[in-house]
């Protein structure tokens, strides 16, 4: 079982690069197109070039059109499938939720923020529907371009940085049930946030204004950071309480501000302000997918800098 997890994560990375380069290329509106070369004696032989394409990411102009965004979501799904037969064999492998250390925690994470994505891109292009062709190069999966990135990185750092090896759980850790619900509600709630951090980039780079026609509408996207945010906050807070309840049981305390437990408060309450703004004030645009993206960093934080630079009671990376 842990070869079988090891192989699909393998083979899901490079599964993830193509989804990766299929979004880009269809948030770019590129093509590929082929022609034929005229020759004094008729058709010559056929040249493919990579093109700007005016509909959605098919090519509209030669023999062969290559619908990138639907195959990007494709990839996605396929990324999403392999990471999933990946988590079960590791589980299988080790006999505990496979989430214990950095090298599964990254992997989970990965799983759930291709999970994450792959949910919202289908709720919203099924809700764009197909009726109008300006619409149509505002798509949704324009959001796979910095979602997929992210999922790509984590993979290959975990492939590469991490050691993969099966271990035996520190005491504080051998509450399986625990473990299993106090860490998947983390990484669900920080995969969820994801989606809104890919919202609030794209919202910068394309403005109040709607800056450019292959990108979703500004009103779209600040629709999907906030309700990725609506979503991961309950989580986030769950995930901290479960963690509380979990602290009393190992270390007969349910607070004691080690640094994970800090920086994931501070996580916390940066979309708490998120929400406050947005609900009393009526915050949204720039301000807002700033505010997001500065939640993300923090995740990221808690995440990386707190699990391998910081000492504390939750220093569990395993590296």
């Amino acid at each position: 079982m842990e070869s079988l997890a090891s192989t699909t994560l393998y083979v899901a990375i490079a599964a993830c690069a193509v989804a990766t380069i299929a979004y880009w290329v269809h948030t770019l509106g590129l093509g590929l197109v082929v022609r034929r070369l005229a020759t004094p004696i008729g058709e010559g032989p056929a040249v493919a070039s990579i093109e700007r394409s005016g509909d959605n990411g098919w090519a509209s102009h030669g023999s062969i059109g290559h619908a990138t965004g639907h195959f990007a979501t494709f990839a996605t799904w396929t990324v999403l499938a392999l990471l999933t037969v990946s988590l079960i064999a590791r589980w299988q492998a080790v006999d505990y939720a496979p989430w214990s250390n950095m090298y599964e925690f990254t992997i989970a994470f990965a799983t759930a923020i291709c999970g994450f994505y792959a949910v919202f891109e289908q709720v919203y292009v099924a809700r764009q529907g197909t009726g109008d062709r300006r619409q149509g190069m505002r798509s949704p999966r324009a959001l796979g371009s910095v979602a997929l990135p992210v999922v790509l990185s984590g993979l290959i750092v975990a492939a590469l940085f991490f050691p993969s090896d099966v271990r035996r759980l520190v005491p504080a850790l051998q509450n399986t049930d625990l473990l299993a619900m106090h860490v998947a509600a983390m990484i669900l709630a920080y995969a969820a946030l994801s989606v809104s951090f890919a919202s609030g980039v794209l919202y910068l780079v394309q403005g109040a204004h709607n800056r450019f026609d292959r990108l979703p509408k500004a009103r779209l996207l600040d629709e999907i950071g906030y309700k990725s945010v609506m979503l991961g906050f309950p989580l986030l807070a769950g995930g901290i309480a479960l963690g509380a309840y979990w602290a009393n049981s190992a270390w007969g305390r349910y607070w004691g501000w080690d640094p994970k437990e800090s920086a994931a408060l501070i996580t916390l309450l940066i979309y708490g302000v998120y929400l406050h703004m947005r609900g009393l004030r009526k915050w949204s645009g720039a301000r807002a997918s700033a505010v997001l993206v500065i939640g993300f960093g923090a995740v990221l934080f808690s995440y990386f800098v707190v699990n391998l630079w910081v000492s504390g009671l939750h220093s569990y990376a395993g590296v």
